[in-house]
């Protein structure tokens, strides 16, 4: 089939950021299918119009348009709307068989539909966060009549949906409330990508002795985002109690966003930073792996407001993978999965003393750290391997072409009926 992919921030493994829709295209065109990415170009660049590149035999189609976290509500809805209307006219100029469109934003659903009802093909929408349930708990969506539009357009997006995929079950039921038949709707979560974290022990050894400060003291790690949705200024109170409990114990945040330089200024102010607080930018995903091998725990923050718990945050999956535990501090379906299957530690609404003393039991028990990496390793070689959820993906856009006698829902149902 050939498949035009709308994903306005599409990343490779050498840019930061997730890079599920580089591995579900690149397993795409490996099974022989045509695979065209509509993305946007966030960085700095000379070029002024579209361009285009081929990645690992992904056609990617890119458009100069600014964005980052740091841009206010206003620049980013600017940037929504602007890449929509480029992104409409691009995608209904490139014949195809069907039109894949993942969110976030929401607004991608606008070329979706359009280029789907100009060419008379299926459209297959992702759902990666719940709009506008998200902005609107967070209070980003004030006005009743942007609440209204809002809601409106996630509804048409369902509607000209030929099939959904929803990221996690929470995901799954915002969008049945609105009416869309379940039997449509297929859970694929993000994925743990097991060959790219299978790294070498010498490589962790090198790169822990590379670094003075680590050298062979535990270590906590968080990779992602430094953005008011993702909280990661949380660890800071925690840190200042672990320097009491166990000075050794060191945490690293890399990433980037709007919250970067605060969060920085609240390690300082807690006299924490650069003493078990240290901070560095974003990397690529490709150097990720080896971060994540010398971690001793990897950790998913986000802010606890229930629309939120639905996430299904790369970084959870990203420890999976390197057979690390996970740290959250967030309830629902993830939170189900570490207590189901022990394979991290939850800090859901537990105050700094007690989450500082919960992370100290955990590290120094031995035992339960090798039980909980081998349970992270078995759910990304289980129910979580890309390339098992990379098949179902597959499926399901068959099943909007009348190939696949599956329903979506069927087709994800063994871990999510």
């Amino acid at each position: 089939m050939k498949i035009i992919y709308l994903h306005q921030y599409f990343n490779t493994p050498n840019m930061s950021g997730g890079t599920r829709s580089y591995e579900f295209a690149k397993r795409l065109v490996q099974k022989g299918h045509e695979v065209h990415i509509v993305t946007s170009w966030c960085r700095e660049t000379d070029q002024q119009d579209w361009f285009s590149t081929v990645e690992d035999g992904i056609n990617v189609h890119w458009f100069p348009n600014a964005y980052s976290n740091r841009m206010s509500f206003k620049q980013r809805i600017i940037a929504f709307f602007k890449f929509s209307f480029v992104s409409a006219i691009k995608a209904a100029s490139i014949r195809a068989d069907i039109v894949f469109a993942t969110s976030t934003p929401l607004t991608i659903a606008l070329p979706a539909v359009y280029a789907a009802r100009r060419q008379k093909i299926p459209m297959v929408f992702e759902v990666r966060d719940l709009w506008p349930e998200v902005p609107i708990a967070m209070e980003v969506l004030k006005k009743p009549t942007h609440k209204y539009f809002a809601k409106k357009l996630e509804k048409w997006a369902y509607k000209n949906a030929k099939a959904i995929i929803a990221l996690s079950p929470g995901m799954k039921e915002g969008i049945l409330s609105t009416g869309y038949p379940t039997e449509r709707v297929a859970v694929i979560p993000n994925s743990s990508d097991n060959d790219l974290f299978s790294i070498n022990p010498d490589e962790t050894s090198t790169y822990r002795l590379s670094i003075s400060w680590l050298q062979n003291n535990p270590l906590l790690i968080y990779t992602g985002t430094f953005g008011f949705v993702n909280d990661v200024g949380y660890i800071i109170p925690i840190a200042k109690e672990l320097l009491k409990l166990n000075k050794d114990i060191k945490i690293l945040l890399v990433g980037d966003g709007i919250e970067y330089e605060k969060i920085k200024e609240l390690a300082i102010e807690h006299n924490v930073f650069e003493q078990n607080v240290f901070l560095q930018k974003q990397l690529p995903k490709s150097e990720i792996p080896v971060l994540l091998s010398a971690a001793t725990i990897a950790c998913s923050f986000a802010r606890d407001i229930p629309a939120i718990r639905a996430n299904s945050a790369n970084k959870f999956f990203d420890a999976l993978a390197a057979s690390k535990p996970i740290l959250i501090n967030y309830g629902g379906w993830q939170k189900d999965i570490i207590d189901k299957n022990n394979c991290g530690l939850v800090l859901w609404q537990d105050n700094p003393i007690e989450a500082a003393s919960k992370i100290v039991e955990f590290i120094s028990n031995s035992n339960q750290l090798k039980a909980a990496s081998y349970a992270a390793k078995h759910l990304a070689l289980n129910q979580f391997s890309r390339d098992t959820l990379a098949e179902q993906f597959e499926q399901v856009l068959n099943y909007a072409l009348g190939v696949e006698k599956k329903s979506p829902q069927q087709i994800t149902a063994e871990f999510y009926d």
